[in-house]
């Protein structure tokens, strides 16, 4: 009879992150591509040139964070991860909607674009699309109920 080789421990203690398999990490690599660009995007305009329109740069600074916190959040396993991950996108979609439709509605409120400004039109609209893709991904891959 074969045997196995015995998992240590601390291995058998971690749950196996499905989120990070198969689509989930290309929604990961997305994710860390909107952070990474909306954390340079929002650094460099608070650096030179915050005076001109602080909210919409503050907005775009709240939206790396999130997009941060998203990224993180999805590439660990466990259920506290997941309920983090859930958290971030529900917020980044709130702020999509919110934030779109109020530079929409107001465009002299937001002189300058935010990440989320005409719901990611700067960015291919895909601000708008990621949120709806991460809650679909993380319907799928919901831990079980404990």
């Amino acid at each position: 009879m074969r045997r196995l080789p015995a998992t240590a421990p601390d291995q058998r203690a971690r749950p196996a992150n499905t989120r990070a398999t198969g689509p989930g990490r290309l929604l990961i690599v997305v994710y860390a591509v909107f952070a990474i660009a909306a954390t340079a995007r929002a650094g460099f305009q608070i650096a030179t040139k915050f005076s001109d329109a602080p909210l919409a740069y503050l907005l775009s600074a709240f939206a790396a964070v999130v997009y941060i916190v998203a990224t993180v959040s999805l590439a660990r396993p466990g259920t506290r991860a997941f309920r983090v991950s859930l958290a971030a996108v529900l917020v980044e979609l709130a702020g999509v909607l919110v934030i779109g439709a109020l530079s929409i509605a107001d465009a002299q409120a937001f002189p300058h674009d935010t990440v989320w400004s005409g719901f990611g039109r700067g960015y291919g609209y895909v601000p708008l699309l990621l949120p709806v893709l991460g809650l679909l991904w993380l319907r799928r891959t919901r831990p079980a109920a404990e």
